[in-house]
Order: structure tokens, then C-alpha cells, then sequence
């Protein structure tokens, strides 16, 4: 491993984190609120010790995959963990593993949060907590490659490191320019929907949390009630469009763009995801009709907007959907594992890997049926080799292995199976809420210690799609060898 060439992009990346600060420290000055000096301290730490990274000259200026593994890993780590310093420093989340579970839940999208009263948190804080979402959604290390100087050759392989889906690559040759694309993208639509959400009624203030929210698929809001608190049908409606976009993979808006606007249409893994919407707003809507909610447009625009919500892994809520019955609830629950599409800013499984996992089971079956025909697996006329194949069904098992090992974990907190099931499945697919005492209504709050480090790291995992923070486990990633 090309430790001194680790140790300098780590530090790079505090000193991005101190610049990623600077309109929270602007919004707390406006507001003069309390949080500060909060912010001071940790711009001040991080210029520090990012500052120290100038002094280390590598040899060798190369990013190998193990490099760009323990960058991404430790990157991350590391961003959650100062990123924690503002809500520790302030004192709006006393305790530094409660500030870690939140500052972790804010740049992996997730939106858990140990908050029992929002509203009276400061500004600054508040803009902070959501801006780790915009910041986290498309990639603390990207945004780092898009506005830095290249630090070295092999930068690709820290956008493998980091970007959802199981295969991140290139819309243009160079890296830099990819990411600068991808954040053009990410940019636009964060904008648009902004000016929509302050025409619709927002404040400005408002607009910047709730469209940090949404388009980095977090789902942090600056009130106790979520967006349900406005009960705004049309901002109801924006937030739930710009969820479904930002749930789908960005590359394809990058083609349409370029002109290729039926390709959106006919691309495999999106017709899936809006397949499973669809459905899914069709089935809870006639579920709740009658039995929660008395008119079928009611029940159409909650349960529109919770399947969106939660199938992008953003985690807003209109309702307490904690009340809902058994069968939506099931609905919802299967829907934080599936997630968005490979390319977006949700987490969870993914949408592509559920596609590939569909086509292979039936390819086994069909071989029970004709053992001596060959059968490929096909995803938009281009076959699936058979070392992705294996790579997928890896990474579902895994997935499913962290899951239970978690779940066994926090099950030591004795709380109904319910809540210590779904706490898991939500911070492990970067949902947000889940059911019961860490519904929409509740919080995580009341989680042991060891609880919330266990489902701070899930949420880790989970964003980082497994492989960074389960390398580092490892033994033989840490041995010298050869390159």
C-alpha cells in the first residue's frame, strides 16, 4: 500500500471539509446564533491537520485499488467524525457518539437521527446537518477530485471506491472531467428544485434544507414533523419528483443531455425502478383507502410520497406511517432493501444488482429444464460475464450477512423485534426512519451506545457499498506486497 500517497489525500480531503463548512459558519454569523465559535474550532482543526499533508512527498504519486479502498474507508471515517466536532462543540448533541451517529447519518444520505426536538437547534447547525447530505449524496471523495487539482495518477480507483453500483466508470476520459460533470448535474437539479420549493411556499432557508434533502437522498429536515409539518400538497408533489429523479442513475441524464433521451426509457434497471414505484404506490394506495385514509387522493398522495421516500432512501415523511397496516408496512420494508438505481445518490441493494439476481435465477431454472443449452445474461443487449455475476451474488450475501450480524448486536438493547429489524435495514440502506420506536414519529434516541456505533458504521457500510470498511478488517490488505 502507498501510504504517504493514503495519508496526503487524506489530508486533502480535511481541508475540503473545511471549505464544505464555510456556508454553514456563514449561516450561523447571519443568524448570530450560538455555533460559532462551534464552527470556528473545526475549520480551525481541520486547516491543521489538513495543512500538515503538504509536507508528505511520496515516491511513488500512484492510487493503487488497495489505496483507493483504504482512502474512500478511512476517508469517510474520518469526514463523519469531525464532521461530528460542530454538533459537539455547540452543545446541540452533547455526547460525541450521539454527534457521530448524526454526522455519519448526514454524509451517507441517511437521515437517523438521535434529535428529539429539531426546531430549536440553531441555524448554522441545522444548515450543517443537511448540507452533509448534498455533500455526501454524490461523494465526499468525488466533489474532491472535481474541485482539486488531480493528487496523483489512478484517481479512478477512488471513484470505484465510492460510487454506488457495481460498475462506476467514466462518461469521459478523464476522471476530473467526470466529476465535474456529475456535479454540474447534481448541481442544476439542486437549484431547480429550490426555485420550485421557494415558489411553492418555502422560505429560502427552507428551500436550501429541504432540496439538500432530497436531491442527496438524506432526508434531514429542519422541522419536528418532517415535510408533513407544511402540509403543502404541491411541495409534497417537488419533493416527491426530485426523489424519484435522484433515485435513478445520473448518468443517464448526462446522455439525454447529449440528446439520448429515449435511452432514459429504455434503459433496463430505470424501467425496473419505476416499475416497482408504480406498483408499490398502487398497492398501499388501495390498501390505505378506507382504512386510513377516507378519500382514494389521499390515500394516492401519502402513499406516493412514502414509496419515494423510501425507495430512494431519503427518509422524509408526510404522515406517521408507523399506523399504516401490515401489508404497506411489508411493502415499505421490502423497498429498504431494494433502493435506487446504481449511479444515484439512494443506497441500499440497488435496483441493477435486484435486476441481475432476477435474470440469473431464472437462467438456473431454465438449465434445470435444458441442462446442455447455454444461456447468457443480457442487461441492455450487453452480456453479464460471469465475474459479475459472482461479485453480485457476493455482495448480496454480505449485504444480508452484515444485516443479521447487526440486528444480533442491537438485539442486546431488548427492544421489540420490530424496531431492532428495521433500525438496521433503515441505516444499512440509508433509509432514515424505520418502524416502531425508530419510526417516523420516534428516533434512534433510545438506542444503547453500542447500538448506535454499530448503526453508525451500517451506515457506512451501507453507502459505501460493503467492501471499504470490510477490507480494513482484513489481515492480508494491510501486508506489503509487490506492486
Amino acid at each position: 500500500m502507498n501510504s504517504l500517497m493514503v495519508l496526503k489525500n487524506l489530508g486533502v480531503l480535511l481541508i475540503c471539509e473545511a471549505i464544505a463548512m464555510i456556508p454553514s459558519l456563514i449561516v450561523a454569523v447571519k443568524y448570530k446564533g450560538s455555533d460559532v465559535n462551534a464552527f470556528l474550532y473545526t475549520i480551525l482543526v481541520l486547516v491543521f491537520l489538513g495543512g500538515i499533508s503538504r509536507f508528505i512527498k511520496p515516491k511513488n504519486n500512484n492510487i493503487y485499488a488497495r489505496d483507493g479502498f483504504a482512502i474512500v474507508a478511512f476517508g469517510w471515517i474520518l469526514v463523519s467524525f469531525f464532521g461530528a466536532l460542530p454538533f459537539y462543540f455547540s452543545g446541540a448533541i452533547p455526547s460525541l457518539i450521539d454527534s457521530f451517529f448524526e454526522a455519519s447519518s448526514g454524509f451517507t444520505t441517511t437521515g437517523a437521527s438521535i434529535l428529539k426536538a429539531i426546531e430549536g437547534l440553531p441555524h448554522g447547525i441545522l444548515f450543517w446537518r443537511s448540507f452533509t447530505h448534498w455533500v455526501g449524496g454524490m461523494g465526499v471523495l468525488v466533489l474532491t477530485l472535481a474541485i482539486l487539482p488531480s493528487v496523483g495518477a489512478g484517481t479512478l480507483q477512488i471513484m470505484k471506491a465510492e460510487s454506488p453500483g457495481p460498475s462506476p466508470g467514466k462518461l469521459v476520459p478523464r476522471v476530473k472531467e467526470t466529476a465535474k460533470i456529475l456535479y454540474g448535474i447534481y448541481l442544476v437539479i439542486t437549484v431547480l428544485e429550490i426555485v420550485l420549493l421557494m415558489m411553492a411556499g418555502m422560505s429560502l432557508y427552507d428551500a436550501f434544507i429541504h432540496a439538500f434533502g432530497t436531491v442527496g437522498t438524506g432526508g434531514f429536515s429542519n422541522k419536528n414533523l418532517s415535510v408533513g409539518a407544511y402540509n403543502n400538497i404541491l411541495v409534497e408533489v417537488i419533493i416527491s419528483i426530485f426523489m424519484f429523479i435522484c433515485g435513478a442513475n445520473f448518468t443517464l441524464y448526462y446522455q439525454a443531455l447529449k440528446g439520448n433521451i429515449k435511452g432514459i426509457f429504455k434503459d433496463e434497471e430505470f424501467r425496473l425502478y419505476a416499475g416497482i414505484v408504480i406498483v408499490s404506490i398502487l398497492l398501499i394506495t388501495f390498501n390505505l383507502t378506507g382504512s386510513i385514509f377516507n378519500s382514494f387522493g389521499e390515500s394516492l398522495r401519502h402513499a406516493s410520497f412514502q414509496v419515494n421516500s423510501v425507495i430512494t432512501t431519503t427518509g422524509y415523511a408526510t404522515v406517521d406511517f408507523n399506523t399504516w397496516p401490515v401489508f404497506s408496512k411489508i411493502i415499505l420494508f421490502v423497498l429498504m432493501f431494494i433502493g435506487g438505481c446504481a449511479g444515484s445518490t439512494g443506497g441500499a441493494i440497488k435496483n441493477i444488482r435486484i435486476l441481475i439476481l432476477f435474470k440469473t435465477m431464472k437462467r438456473e431454472l431454465l438449465k434445470i429444464i435444458h441442462p446442455r443449452a447455454v444461456y447468457s445474461i443480457k442487461i441492455g443487449g450487453k452480456t453479464i460475464n460471469e465475474k459479475t455475476l459472482s461479485e453480485i451474488l457476493t455482495f448480496f450475501f454480505m449485504y444480508i450477512f452484515v444485516f443479521i450480524t447487526a440486528v444480533i448486536i442491537v438485539a442486546l438493547d431488548g427492544k421489540d423485534i420490530v424496531t431492532t429489524l428495521s433500525s438496521v435495514a433503515a441505516t444499512l440502506g440509508n433509509i432514515g426512519p424505520g418502524f416502531e420506536l425508530v419510526g417516523p414519529a420516534g428516533n434512534f434516541s433510545e438506542l444503547s451506545q453500542l447500538s448506535k456505533m454499530v448503526l453508525s458504521f451500517c451506515m457506512l457500510i451501507g453507502r459505501l457499498e460493503i467492501y471499504p470498511i470490510l477490507l480494513l478488517l482484513v489481515p492480508s490488505f494491510w501486508k506489503k506486497v509487490n506492486i
